[in-house]
């Protein structure tokens, strides 16, 4: 009776049907769209997938034709359950192919619930077909016939009502909102912009800044850039966080701290890429046809290096970093003060008069309890825990031991400097922020389609010798000026060229923060999942709450 049951053909395709249903009611429950919208991504892939469910007589070979709709319908369940809404992303698409293996395992190993209920909800609908195909069940051409009939009828009626409700954006709103229509877009986007990346060297080809000095000190000349990994400002004692995650950097009175600096994209495969780049939000295409900060340096007569913690990733981000002098990926496994070490080491075996040498560090990147040593846990408990909202505060301990470490590298970065006799300066600002539980909507990590407050506004200053401050004082004076500036990582990299007298017709003064003519008029903007500029206000998502909180750390909108 009961293998009777399970080899039901019928219930098979019901299966198949509530299966892929699944996230289109999740979504349908978070994404709180308006009633047409929401009842149209509702009915047209009901029908869709009716129709699927009939289209062969062999049920359980049908299932299992339906797997890549079964694959994306996993993904979304175990994005829904990460980041509480929003469809699967063409940056999610895309980190799969720049995430490193052990990136991968250590959030896998933290979202076990998800994974469980995936692997309890398809692998059994896998197994069944499979009972199927070996049974050789059939679909009766009958009920294959209402199905058909149904869902088509359903397909009409979810056209009537796209059509009729959201007349003036149906594109937008298949693009967006209907699931799996939005997934296929937004992989499609993913394919053609990996195809770009592949083919940087070819597209950037022959590309030069023209860079020239306006400025240049007749002594030694060390300028660092550090890129910090998922710093929000919100967890910086800096910033007015209530603990005491900057106990170092807090007590110097040379450092200018950048108050209302947010990211270009909340993802590291993007805000990097453009945070090394002259390339503006508005003009993403572009970045695939200019170099970026290492080839102006070395145009200007710098020897560059690129030493990262992090492992190579086939992204943008080793495409611009490939054009150093020296690029060194550190071994694997450790932690961010092998970066001082390197640049201890670079400084004493590298006698050359300009060097420029970026860090690329792996700061608060997820999981956070592996990011420090043990000595430094002085927020406990601190455990390695699954993403749960119960372990929130574990979780929250860790990103601030994170932090409290990424405060002594610093420093340290800064110490070295500063021991040489030499004109030295230092520029560091985050690639993005990190949710961790803040609130009611139980938002956590990043690179979520639709951003909050604790993605945007990241950590960001500088340091300067007082050599330096002597030769350019106009700068020094500027930068202090500066620090309350509207501005976004887009300023990173015309910032840096400024800092090391470096001018250049993609060098832009009014968007550097060691200019007194630093534009605080411009508009801020946001690189959109799709690659779209967007006008850093509610249109990518900030609701009243996410406002309330830029307005309360100081960041103007």
């Amino acid at each position: 009776m009961i293998r009777k049951t399970f080899l039901n053909p019928q219930l098979m395709a019901c299966a198949l049907i509530a299966a892929l249903m699944l996230p289109v009611v999740i979504l349908t429950y978070t994404e709180h769209n308006p009633f047409w919208v929401a009842l149209s991504a509702l009915l047209l892939p009901l029908g869709f997938y009716t129709i699927l469910a009939a289209l062969s007589r062999r049920s359980g070979a049908m299932t299992w034709w339906a797997f890549p709709f079964i694959f994306f319908s996993a993904f979304q369940v175990v994005l829904s359950y990460l980041f509480g809404n929003s469809v699967v992303a063409a940056d999610m698409f895309l980190n799969l192919t720049t995430t490193n293996t052990g990136e991968a395992g250590e959030l896998l190993a933290n979202i076990y619930p998800s994974v469980i209920a995936v692997f309890v909800i398809y692998l059994p609908l896998l197994y069944l077909a499979t009972q199927h195909i070996i049974s050789k069940v059939s679909l009766g051409d009958r009920m294959r016939r209402r199905m058909i009939i149904g869902g088509a009828a359903t397909l009409l009626a979810g056209c009537i009502t796209l059509f009729a409700g959201c007349y003036s954006e149906v594109r937008k709103t298949l693009r967006d909102e209907v699931f799996p229509i939005n997934v296929a877009y937004n992989m499609a986007l993913a394919i053609s912009e990996a195809h770009k990346i592949a083919n940087f060297h070819t597209t950037s080809e022959g590309f030069s800044f023209e860079a020239e000095r306006d400025a240049e000190p007749e002594e030694r000349e060390i300028y660092v850039m550090v890129i910090g990994e998922a710093a929000r400002a919100a967890s910086w004692q800096m910033y007015g966080y209530e603990r005491e995650t900057n106990p170092l950097l807090s007590q110097r009175d040379d450092i200018v701290l950048f108050r209302q600096i947010t990211t270009q994209s909340n993802t590291t495969h993007k805000s990097v890429p453009l945070m090394l780049s002259s390339v503006h939000t508005s003009e993403h295409a572009e970045l695939f046809r200019r170099k970026g900060m290492p080839a102006l340096f070395k145009e200007a007569g710098f020897k560059t290096y690129f030493i990262s913690n992090q492992v190579p990733q086939g992204a943008m981000i080793d495409h611009l970093a490939g054009d150093s002098d020296v690029v060194e990926y550190l071994p694997a496994l450790q932690h961010d003060y092998s970066t001082v070490d390197a640049l201890k080491r670079i400084i004493k075996e590298d006698r050359a008069e300009r060097l420029l040498i970026i860090l690329h560090t792996y700061g608060s990147h997820f999981s956070y309890h592996q990011r420090y040593p043990r000595e430094w846990s002085h927020f406990t408990p601190d455990d390695d825990v699954a993403i749960l909202r119960k372990n929130a505060l574990m979780i929250r301990n860790a990103y601030d031991n994170s932090t409290l470490y990424t405060d002594y590298v610093l420093n340290s970065v800064i110490e070295t400097l500063a021991a040489e006799n030499a004109c030295t300066a230092m520029l560091y600002c985050a690639d993005h922020g990190e949710d961790l539980f803040d609130d009611v909507q139980g938002r956590f990590l990043h690179a979520s389609p639709t951003t909050t407050y604790y993605q945007l506004h990241v950590a960001s200053l500088a340091w300067f010798s007082p050599r330096y401050r002597e030769l350019f004082p106009v700068k020094a004076t500027a930068a202090h000026a500066n620090a309350a500036a509207v501005a976004t990582t887009h300023s990173l990299f015309h910032t840096m060229a400024d800092v090391a007298s470096i001018g250049s017709p993609y060098v832009l003064e009014g968007a550097s923060l060691v200019s007194p003519h630093f534009d605080n008029s411009a508009k801020r903007y946001y690189l959109s999942d799709h690659n779209e500029a967007i006008e850093l206000n509610e249109e990518i998502g900030i609701d009243a709450h996410q406002s309330s909180l830029l307005e309360r750390a100081g960041v103007e909108l």
